[in-house]
């Protein structure tokens, strides 16, 4: 052992070590690592750097673009509501829970999905009176098995792209890897249908019932043209919101205050919603419904600069005993009050004509700059944005989803790589204002640490093999008798699945790539079913909540513990790697190098 293998060797386990405590985030452990290997002198400063401008990384940060696009356009919750329908039954919720989940974790990030869908997972199990933890680890299992369907589904396949690119071999097309993706997605929604529900747990999560420590009164108008009209209650979406509940319709003279979920709504019907602040934003996001006492409309903002803010009526109010509309609150301030909360409880009547007291809580849909504007002024005790509360412009989601399509369709025929064809969707978003630039900055900005893992583990995957590490680590592997190609394959498969359950899956897939050719190497085969065999491994995490994001971003709605993880993503864990490990080398022959 040389001295660069034993200090990258100790870098390498330092990484493992802080990756699986958790207690460092991953962007600072992955870049205090690349510093280690380039300052010992084990890469040079351009090796360092590579990763920053490997294509697989640009890749994934385009597709952020494309991601923000379809989110601000209201196209994911327009498909989502589409494709997921009304099912009666846990085993029916559960069938069309999984096929939409996995088919839109094929084009988007997973992440970005899982995040959309579990509002409307909690919505199901109001609805069925079923514990939502019965169906949101379903949800996040799906996702991860829907992104190993295509090239861009997941970040790790893009990543080990752009890392068989740059050793001269031939990138994937965007649905080269259906072939094995596929039937391991219907093996796992088999399995998880069949045997899941019997391992999963009945288990109430950390936010069951709506929050009513702020409770608001929020009325909405089905506008003339509305999608919604002459559909039923249930039909719209709106018989069982997570945030919130519709109490009574206004219909002209008329108000229906026992709502049923088979009554018609019709185009000028006003509806009564009763709900956390949340509720306003859940609201946001239906087609077809608006405010229906002073908007942001009337303010002249565009969707993308309006938000959603709570404001605390202080001492030196202005507008103090007087009527909302006397104070000129919206003329005064550039916001229009949604709702009032006074001592936690709703104001009902109309806004306008509700006089205004110290330590009223106020629902507000203003522009983004009011935050800062009236943060630290003394109208106001407290000024609390809503996180994500700007409005879908529905009207341009065919539009975002047609770019979708187009970018996808193009790199099928082998037009475009997935990186070109990528660059030229989120072009024409922008060009049609599907998504500003500010948006799509901004989320570029709020995952920048994914992209700084990818790109310092791209480093530390060089250093593996400058130092001689990869190779040592070969040759103890090929020591113990494997000289076997199916064999090893599995060897591979279980090392990368080990990782990614503890770092990770990016980190885990750039850290076996070079064991992975080297042992193809060594044995004198093709390369391309060891790397497809790390790319499935990374991505198959199931067996706890650290390994993929998706799976610790259910944790606490579903309420689950850690043993919940392993009872179920044990034995899915094993059917993956079995139904990998014997359709890989169908489709990817070992053959010779």
């Amino acid at each position: 052992m040389t001295p660069d293998i034993l200090f990258t060797s100790l870098v390498v386990a330092a990484v493992l070590g802080a990756l699986a405590s958790n207690r460092v985030p991953a962007e600072v452990t992955m870049m205090a690592a690349l510093v280690a290997v380039l300052v010992g002198g084990v890469i040079s400063p351009d090796q360092a750097l590579a990763g920053f401008a490997n294509p697989g990384l640009m890749t994934v940060a385009v597709l952020y673009v494309v991601a923000a696009a379809l989110r601000d356009t209201g196209a994911i919750y327009w498909i989502a509501h589409k494709l997921l329908g009304q099912p009666k039954t846990l085993t029916g919720s559960q069938t069309r829970l999984i096929a939409p989940t996995a088919l839109l974790s094929a084009f988007l990030n997973n992440t970005t999905v899982v995040a959309m869908m579990i509002p409307a997972v909690q919505e199901w199990a109001q609805r069925l009176k079923l514990s939502a933890s019965q169906l949101l680890l379903p949800l996040s299992y799906a996702a991860i098995l829907g992104g190993t369907c295509t090239l861009i589904g997941t970040s790790t396949n893009l990543v080990v792209d752009g890392m068989m690119q740059r050793r001269g071999l031939e990138g994937f097309h965007i649905f080269d890897l259906a072939w094995v993706g596929v039937p391991l997605l219907l093996a796992g929604s088999v399995f998880l249908l069949l045997l899941g529900r019997r391992l999963l747990p009945n288990r109430a999560g950390l936010v069951e019932q709506v929050e009513r420590a702020r409770e608001y009164h929020v009325e909405m108008v089905v506008p003339e043209g509305s999608p919604l009209h002459q559909k039923t209650i249930q039909d719209a979406g709106l018989r069982n919101l997570t945030h919130g509940y519709l109490t009574e319709i206004q219909r002209g003279d008329k108000l229906y205050t026992a709502v049923g979920p088979d009554m018609q709504i019709l185009a000028g019907d006003q509806l009564a919603f009763i709900g956390a602040p949340d509720c306003a934003r859940e609201l946001q996001r239906i087609n077809g419904l608006v405010p229906a006492h002073g908007g942001a409309h009337k303010l002249k903002l565009n969707n993308h600069q309006r938000c959603l803010v709570e404001v605390v009526i202080g001492p030196e109010f202005p507008g103090l005993n007087h009527t909302v509309k006397d104070s000129a609150f919206r003329t005064r301030y550039q916001a229009a009050i949604l709702s009032i909360s006074r001592g936690g409880r709703r104001q009902p009547g109309k806004v306008g004509e509700q006089i205004l007291r110290i330590g009223d809580t106020l629902l507000l849909e203003t522009g983004q700059t009011f935050v800062e504007q009236y943060r630290y002024r003394r109208d106001f005790m407290l000024v609390s944005p809503l996180s994500d509360s700007t409005p879908p412009d529905f009207s341009k989601a065919p539009l975002a989803t047609a770019i979708l399509v187009g970018m996808v369709a193009i790199n099928v025929i082998g037009l475009l790589s997935v990186l070109e064809a990528a660059f030229i969707a989120a072009g024409l978003l922008l060009a049609t204002r599907c998504v500003t630039v500010n948006r799509a900055r901004m989320n570029v900005s709020v995952n920048l640490p994914v992209l700084v893992v990818i790109g310092a583990a791209f480093a530390l995957g060089t250093a593996l093999e400058e130092s001689g590490t990869a190779a040592f680590i070969v040759e103890g592997l090929m020591g113990q008798g494997i000289d076997n190609p199916w064999l090893a394959l599995l060897v591979v498969y279980l090392i990368t699945a080990l990782f990614t359950e503890v770092i990770t899956n990016n980190a885990a897939a750039v850290l076996v790539f070079p064991i992975a050719t080297g042992v193809a190497e060594h044995l004198g085969v093709s390369p391309m079913p060891y790397i497809v065999a790390v790319m499935f491994a990374a991505s198959a995490s199931f067996m706890t909540p650290l390994g993929y994001q998706t799976n610790l971003m259910v944790m606490g709605p579903g309420g689950y513990r850690f043993t919940d993880y392993l009872r179920i993503g044990v034995p899915m864990s094993i059917l993956a790697a079995a139904v990998t490990t014997v359709l890989i080398p169908v489709f990817w022959p070992f053959g010779v190098s």
